[in-house]
């Protein structure tokens, strides 16, 4: 398991594409688990299959990454950005 707090934070942009693929193919072959806390919804739901979404120290939404995809638009409410 490889537990990643903000990976793409600092970096340049190609090195995070290429950063999330290699972390990518890993996962695919069943070689690697990640934890994984980003900012970056982009960078968040190509390499995760499944979601959760804190606010104050407690869980306020989780599911897989494909759900969130099609309710992407219900993303500001969830993260506290629309009230």
């Amino acid at each position: 398991m490889l537990l990643m707090d903000e990976p793409s934070e600092g970096p340049a942009l190609i090195v995070v594409e290429q950063m999330a693929h290699a972390m990518r193919a890993r996962v695919d072959d069943g070689s690697l688990a990640i934890l994984l806390v980003e900012q970056r919804i982009d960078v968040a739901l190509d390499l995760a299959t499944r979601y959760l979404i804190m606010d104050r120290a407690r869980v306020g939404h989780s599911g897989s990454t494909a759900d969130l995809r099609m309710a992407r638009e219900q993303l500001p409410q969830m993260i506290g950005l629309v009230v």
